[in-house]
């Protein structure tokens, strides 16, 4: 049997965001496209952060609306990023998703970004397993 990998269900056509990228820009993007978050990419596609819906709300948390500067992605994005490497085996991404709080993942490939994994994504490999056994 074909070892089913992360490859094989991560979205590839993704959303992202340079640190420069304005927030009020970018909170347009993640309701246009009905997302929670997106990759924050360096110059190179290097996954540098994740800009998530709670990272969003700190822009009211911080007053924003009452005279202050938004800023860019930089100043509200998590910095700190779990990635995954594109071969890994949808089985061991599934418990990962179980033993923590992560909704998505990006995907790399020797540093680059290339995709997104998600627990929907993962989701959708169950159904396509089920239907194949």
């Amino acid at each position: 049997m074909h070892k089913v990998t992360v490859r094989d269900f991560m979205t590839k056509k993704l959303v992202k965001f340079s640190p420069e990228t304005g927030i009020y820009y970018a909170i347009n993007e993640l309701v246009k496209h009905g997302i929670s978050g997106a990759p924050v990419v360096d110059e190179n596609n290097h996954c540098i952060g994740i800009l998530s819906e709670k990272d969003c709300l700190r822009v009211l948390a911080n007053g924003v609306f009452h005279g202050e500067a938004a800023g860019s992605v930089k100043d509200y994005m998590t910095d700190v990023v779990k990635t995954i490497e594109s071969d890994i085996d949808i089985f061991s991404v599934a418990d990962f998703f179980l033993k923590n709080h992560y909704r998505r993942l990006p995907v790399v490939e020797m540093g680059v970004l290339v995709g997104q994994i998600s627990r929907r994504d993962v989701l959708r490999a169950v159904c396509q397993i089920s239907q194949t056994n």
